[in-house]
C-alpha cells in the first residue's frame, strides 16, 4: 500500500500498488507529452532562427556581389572609355560574365539555402518520430506491466498459501527445464529429499564439466505467501536454515526465490547480496531466477582451470598420503619385528651369560679339582716306603721280607 498526500487540502490517503502504478504512469505520460511538446517547439524555433540567420546572410552577400559587380562595370566602362579602343560589343560582354558569376554564386547560394531548410525539417521529423516511437514504447511497457500486475494480482486471490509455494517451486522448475537441454546439458537440478539432518531445502543444482569436476552448486529455497495471509514473514527469518542446508548439502551457494516484502525497495531492486550476514547467500525474484544462475556458472567457469588444478593436486596428495600410510605401516611393522627380535636377541644373551657363567663356575671347579689333583700328585711322589712304614713295624717287617727274597 502507498499513501499519497492532496496538494490541494493536505489529506493523506492509501492505495493499492496497481492504483499507484496507474496514477505513475498518468502524471509520466503527462510530463512526458510536455517535454515532448516543449522539445518540439525548441527545434521549430531553432530551425526558423537558422532559416532566417541564412536568408539574411545570403541577402547581404548577394548585394555586396551586386555593389561589386556595378563597381567593378563601372571601372571597366571607365578605362575602355578612357582609351578609346572599347566597343559596345566587348563592354557587353565583360558585363554578362559579371551579371552571370553573380547570378551562379546566388544560385549556389540559395541551393545551400533550400539544402540546410531540408535538413532541419529532416532533422526535426526524425526528432519527432522518435519521441513518438520512445512514447509509444512507453505506453507499450506500462500496458504490459499493468497486465502482468493484475494477472498475478487474480493469480495470487485464487491461491491458497501452501499452493503458492508449490506454484512457486513448479515455476523455476518449467523454467529451468525449458532451458536443460541448451544451457545446461550436465546439470543436475532436483529437490532435496535427504532430510536426514532434520531440515532440507527445495531444490540443489549441480552443474560438472566432462571430467566430472564440479563448476558449481546451489541450494535454493522457494518462499511465497497471499496477500491475504494473516501473519507476514519476513526474508531474514530463512537465511539461517538456508544457509545451515547448504552447508550440510555440500552446496557452495544459497539462493532464497522469494515473493515476500512485496512493497521493500531492496529486494525489488534485482539480485540483493547477504553475504554480510551469511557467506555466498543471495535474495531474488522469480525473474532473476534463470539469470542468477547463469552469472553463478559463467564466474566458476572463469575459476574451473584452477579447480582442475586443485584437484588434480588432492589427488596427488592423496596419492602422497597412501604412501606415507603405507610407509608408515612398513615402519610399523618392522619397528614390531625388530622389537620381537630384539627381544628375542635379549632373551638369548642372557642366556649365553647364563650359559657363559655355569661354564665359568665349571671352569673354576675344574680348576679347582686340577689344584687338588696336583696337590695329590705331589703328595704321591712324596711317598716312600719309608714313610709308609713308619711308626708301623709289622708293615716294616713285611716290606724287608720282599725285599730279601
Amino acid at each position: 500500500m502507498h499513501e499519497i498526500t492532496c496538494p490541494h487540502c493536505r489529506s493523506a490517503f492509501t492505495v493499492d500498488q496497481a492504483a499507484y502504478a496507474e496514477i505513475l504512469n498518468q502524471v509520466r505520460g503527462r510530463e512526458f507529452d510536455a517535454e515532448v511538446q516543449v522539445r518540439l517547439r525548441d527545434a521549430e524555433q531553432r530551425k526558423a532562427m537558422e532559416v532566417e540567420a541564412a536568408r539574411q546572410e545570403a541577402a547581404v552577400r548577394l548585394s555586396e556581389q551586386t555593389g561589386a559587380r556595378d563597381r567593378e562595370i563601372a571601372r571597366l566602362t571607365a578605362e575602355l572609355a578612357a582609351a578609346g579602343q572599347a566597343t559596345a560589343t566587348t563592354v557587353e560582354l565583360e558585363v554578362r560574365k559579371a551579371v552571370s558569376a553573380a547570378e551562379r554564386e546566388r544560385d549556389e547560394l540559395r541551393h545551400a539555402l533550400e539544402r540546410k531548410a531540408t535538413e532541419e525539417q529532416l532533422r526535426v521529423a526524425g526528432l519527432r518520430e522518435q519521441h513518438q516511437l520512445e512514447l509509444a514504447s512507453r505506453e507499450e511497457a506500462i500496458r504490459d506491466r499493468d497486465a502482468e500486475i493484475a494477472r498475478l494480482a487474480d493469480f495470487k486471490a485464487r491461491l491458497s498459501t501452501k499452493m503458492v509455494g508449490e506454484t512457486l517451486e513448479q515455476h523455476c522448475e518449467i523454467e529451468f527445464n525449458r532451458l536443460r537441454a541448451l544451457a545446461f546439458p550436465q546439470a543436475y537440478f532436483e529437490k532435496d529429499n535427504d532430510s536426514r539432518s532434520g531440515s532440507k531445502g527445495d531444490y540443489i543444482f549441480r552443474d560438472c564439466d566432462e571430467t566430472g569436476t564440479e563448476i558449481v552448486s546451489i541450494m535454493f529455497e522457494m518462499k511465497n505467501e497471499c496477500d491475504t495471509t494473516a501473519s507476514k514473514h519476513k526474508n531474514e527469518h530463512f537465511f539461517a536454515e538456508l544457509d545451515r542446508d547448504r552447508r550440510e548439502k555440500g552446496c557452495e551457494y544459497a539462493v532464497l526465490v522469494s515473493m515476500l516484502e512485496a512493497d521493500s525497495e531492496l529486494y525489488n531492486g534485482g539480485i540483493t547480496d547477504v553475504s554480510h550476514r551469511y557467506p555466498k547467500l543471495y535474495v531474488i525474484r522469480p525473474q532473476f531466477f534463470i539469470p542468477l544462475i547463469t552469472l553463478l556458472r559463467n564466474a566458476a567457469l572463469n575459476a574451473l582451470q584452477y579447480k582442475r588444478e586443485l584437484a588434480l593436486a588432492r589427488a596427488q596428495n592423496i596419492d602422497i598420503t597412501t604412501f606415507e600410510a603405507e610407509l608408515d605401516t612398513f615402519k610399523e611393522q618392522f619397528g614390531r619385528n625388530f622389537r620381537l627380535a630384539s627381544e628375542k636377541f635379549g632373551t638369548a644373551i642372557k642366556e649365553i651369560d647364563k650359559s657363559i657363567a655355569a661354564l665359568q663356575k665349571t671352569k673354576e671347579a675344574l680348576l679347582g679339582s686340577e689344584n687338588n689333583l696336583r696337590l695329590a700328585n705331589e703328595k704321591a711322589e712324596r711317598v716312600t716306603i719309608q714313610r709308609l712304614t713308619k711308626g708301623n713295624p709289622t708293615m716294616a717287617a713285611k716290606f724287608a721280607e720282599l725285599a730279601a727274597a
